[in-house]
């Protein structure tokens, strides 16, 4: 579902839709998210396609996996939770300091 024209009205026409075709529970969805969808719709087009992505939640949990692996058996979960958590951080730090995923000085639709 993309916006059409600026037209906001567009998601609810398609709930109606929905619930026409006796489909309430993906309706109620529809309009529950209604405020999320017009929040991705903020954002430039080009960006869209990055946002809906979940390659970078793929990537950490293969990075996490890889790593959990590797050491084989842990003591307890908290030195687990200890290996994960800095896996985590270590990616936010790279994000934040080196790599740039949305370029926000982009801002045609």
């Amino acid at each position: 579902l993309r916006k059409a024209d600026g037209d906001e009205k567009a998601l609810d026409d398609v709930a109606d839709h929905l619930e026409e075709r006796k489909l309430d529970d993906a309706a109620n969805v529809l309009r529950s998210m209604s405020c999320s969808l017009s929040n991705y719709w903020t954002f430039p087009k080009s960006h869209w396609r990055k946002i809906d992505s979940t390659n970078g939640v793929e990537r950490i949990n293969a990075e996490i996996k890889r790593r959990i692996r590797k050491v084989g058996v842990f003591p307890n979960d908290k030195s687990a939770l200890r290996l994960i958590v800095s896996i985590v951080m270590d990616v936010d730090e790279d994000w934040m300091t080196s790599r740039i995923y949305l370029h926000m000085q982009n801002t045609e639709n």
